[in-house]
């Protein structure tokens, strides 16, 4: 499995290796100019020009494994950067009226355009103290039961819904099953599926597991270009069939968690396009493109009576994965998938679910 980063700042990622190169030489170029006052622009200018059709050729042709590395990027927006760029007058909103307040999902009223928004997002922090307060993003049990009382507010007084995923999973500890995590992530797939006011969900980085899933339940499914949304993460999957985190790439290719995968197979109704070389490199694009988006979305969800928007989210996630259940050949990932899971079964790790006639 390759790593993650490169060297040189942790800016470049694993496949750019031409992309660090052409930047060593622009910036160079640029220092001998200041130094020798000698006019390189010519030159500079063809190097950007390079850099460019370079950027183009890899994004073009990104694997799985190398969408969740641009995902998962330092640099890459967050939910933070959201509320700064993208949400006027933002006011948060805290604690679940029964435990405690959840520093890894975020509530709040505010602007997006000219709508009255309940924005609720997924915080997985910028630096390392940010980080410990939110579990990097993962939430606990009293995070989605806030994220529910803020949905209850906001259709009290018709404000629309609007969720930014980005978590790698919920979080597994001990605490958190205690206090119901399971359900608490159930109970919100449940009065979201049937919230009386427009809900859109986008997923801005990381959609990992029931994590994504406890606020990814609305109108709308958008998706960032080089995000990705997964039933688990590539390196949970491959420690679960083969005990061994260095297959993340081949489980990553298997689960069909790329943007592209997701809205052929039903999951994602639209894909957000990124900046060039990815939403890390250009923030304010990236959060202006999302908020095109969310703005345009809402025009068209507001036009809706309650009747009619509710039986066509109960029509959306009743279609859910009807694209997929017509047979076709295996792929050699899903083909590997397959197999460790049938070992893994055999050895007794895993018992096979019953029917229903079988149980009864």
């Amino acid at each position: 499995m390759a790593d993650n980063k490169i060297k040189n700042g942790g800016d470049y990622l694993s496949f750019e290796e031409v992309i660090v190169e052409i930047d060593s030489q622009i910036a160079e170029l640029t220092r001998l100019s200041s130094v020798k006052g000698i006019d390189y622009s010519a030159e500079i200018r063809k190097l950007q020009k390079q850099q460019v059709a370079e950027f183009k050729k890899i994004y073009a042709g990104l694997s799985a494994w190398q969408t969740v590395q641009v995902a998962r990027h330092p640099k890459r927006p967050l939910l933070g950067d959201y509320l700064n760029l993208m949400v006027k007058d933002f006011r948060q909103l805290h604690g679940d009226r029964c435990f405690g307040d959840d520093a890894a999902i975020v509530c709040g009223t505010g602007h997006i355009g000219r709508e009255k928004v309940m924005v609720i997002g997924q915080n997985k922090g910028r630096d390392t103290k940010e980080k410990i307060k939110c579990n990097f993003g993962c939430p606990n049990p009293e995070g989605y039961r806030k994220a529910l009382a803020k949905m209850k507010f906001a259709e009290k007084f018709n404000i629309p819904v609007v969720t930014l995923i980005d978590t790698p999973g919920a979080y597994p500890g001990i605490g958190a099953e205690e206090r119901g995590q399971a359900q608490a992530i159930a109970v919100n797939l449940m009065e979201m599926s049937r919230l009386k006011v427009p809900i859109i969900c986008i997923v801005i980085g990381e959609g990992g597991s029931g994590g994504a899933l406890g606020i990814g339940v609305g109108d709308r499914m958008a998706i960032l270009e080089y995000a990705y949304y997964s039933v688990i993460s590539p390196e949970g999957c491959a420690a679960i069939l083969w005990r061994d985190g260095s297959k993340a790439q081949e489980a990553a290719e298997a689960l069909k968690l790329t943007s592209k995968e997701l809205h052929r197979l039903g999951i994602a109704d639209s894909i957000i396009a990124e900046p060039l070389g990815g939403a890390h490199r250009n923030i304010h694009d990236a959060v202006y493109n999302v908020e095109q988006y969310i703005v345009r979305t809402l025009r068209e969800l507001k036009r809706m009576n309650v009747e009619n928007l509710l039986e066509n989210r109960y029509q959306k996630l009743r279609a859910i994965g009807t694209s997929a259940t017509t047979f076709k050949p295996l792929s050699e990932p899903e083909k590997k998938i397959k197999e460790a899971a049938e070992k893994v079964i055999e050895a007794g790790k895993i018992k096979p679910q019953q029917p229903v006639a079988a149980r009864t």
